[in-house]
């Protein structure tokens, strides 16, 4: 089965908290604190791997979560990192953030790149000490980390791509110049996904991919197309297959505009590709007759008579194609900055009164000092004030009017405003 878009749940490892401890052992009397930080959760790194060429694993599980990073130890002894997840991709995978936007584009085999880092480990109460205070009774819970769904679209990477209408004998073609085994039969929408194949020339060879799926309208989402066009983005030039028996009552020369409207119409790009016209069903009676006609309408683009059951014409179609192929630039990768989900700036906060006169301090300044502080600690409680006060919060609470006894909601604990 072959699944090309698939959303996926990812989260990083959470930080292990750093733990309160002091010295407690044989021949110390009134031990200082000793306790270690915690280990950073680990990182969701996502990987290409060529023999993976479906995305189907992700239909069965759509949630991925890196190891969280251990708590601290004894004696300033550091918890052990979270292991990294990795998730393997098939070449050519695009992925996006729930907006639509590109974030990186797996394209290479053993490319990886790092989309969501994880969550770092709290410190220990050891980092509290100042002159003024020796025993501190708390330390720092490790950084937690926030879900993402990202948005996984595989584009085969081909470098020529075969288009035209359904059962005009594109399957038959590709089973015929490489070793690929599609399913063949006479009926429409018998490719349901794209096949590909590498067709051996001279010395060298390229890869050519058979696009299903194409009607009128492909563009806007009819039929199979607007599912399958995107993988003609990756080729470098396309032959347009064409019925030239025209056995099914189809115009031969309407289909070939209809088709390439259709291309132009999803994408400007698939439009100005290099193509080469491929005449198919030369061995059926009439077929001849219709491509003198058809040739007649026709500008300099190179048109071949083939049979794909007789083999008629495929040498010179291969050798045309090759030829065109071999002064085409190489294809390259959607190119991006190099992405990771970034973290909120520690040290931002926002200050607000609602309408019944209550302030809301929220951001990551406050989710820090959540993780950092023992509600029932002096030590820590004065910390906290320190903190805020250095930041800019009071001075800001005091700005939107804030006074003795006001209600201020740090988090999730309530406190009476004393300035």
């Amino acid at each position: 089965m072959f699944v090309d878009k698939e959303s996926i749940v990812i989260k990083a490892g959470d930080g292990g908290d750093g733990i309160t401890s002091f010295m407690r052992y044989k021949g110390v009397s009134m031990g200082g604190p000793d306790g270690g930080d915690g280990g950073n959760g680990g990182s969701i790194i996502l990987r290409g791997n060529s023999r993976k060429t479906s995305l189907i694993d992700f239909q069965f599980q759509h949630r991925y979560t890196a190891e969280n990073g251990a708590k601290g130890g004894t004696n300033k002894c550091f918890g052990k990192n979270g292991e990294d997840l990795y998730i393997d991709l098939p070449l050519g995978t695009v992925v996006k953030d729930q907006e639509g936007n590109i974030l990186c584009d797996i394209y290479y085999e053993g490319q990886t790149v790092k989309i969501l880092e994880g969550g770092n480990g709290g410190k220990g109460n050891v980092h509290f000490c100042t002159s003024r205070r020796h025993a501190p009774h708390f330390s720092q819970k490790g950084e937690k980390t926030e879900k993402k769904r990202i948005t996984l679209e595989l584009m085969v990477i081909a470098d020529v791509g075969l288009v035209g209408f359904p059962n005009v004998g594109k399957s038959s073609l590709l089973s015929k110049i490489s070793g690929a085994k599609p399913k063949i039969a006479n009926y429409h929408f018998t490719t349901l996904q794209p096949n590909l194949g590498v067709v051996q020339r001279y010395d060298d060879s390229f890869v050519v991919a058979d696009i299903p799926g194409l009607i009128e309208g492909a563009s806007k989402g009819a039929g199979l197309g607007h599912d399958f066009l995107r993988h003609i983005e990756r080729t470098r030039m396309i032959v347009h297959v064409i019925d030239i028996s025209q056995i099914e009552d189809r115009n031969a020369y309407e289909d070939y505009l209809q088709i390439n409207k259709e291309l132009s119409d999803y994408s400007k790009k698939l439009g100005n590709l290099p193509q080469v016209i491929c005449l198919n069903k030369c061995d059926i009676f009439g077929a001849k007759e219709n491509a003198i006609e058809f040739k007649k309408k026709i500008g300099d683009i190179p048109v071949f008579e083939v049979s794909a059951v007789t083999g008629e014409g495929l040498k010179e179609l291969l050798d045309e194609v090759y030829k065109i192929i071999k002064t085409l630039p190489q294809p390259e990768p959607i190119t991006r900055e190099h992405f990771t989900f970034e973290k909120p700036k520690k040290n931002s906060y926002e200050v607000f009164m609602d309408e019944d006169g209550v302030f809301f301090v929220t951001g990551p300044l406050v989710d820090m000092l959540c993780r950092n502080v023992v509600l029932d600690d002096m030590d820590s409680m004065a910390y906290m004030q320190k903190t805020l006060r250095d930041k800019g919060v009071i001075k800001e609470l005091r700005n939107l009017g804030a006074k003795d006894g006001d209600t201020v909601v740090l988090g999730e604990v309530e406190f009476d405003f004393v300035d």
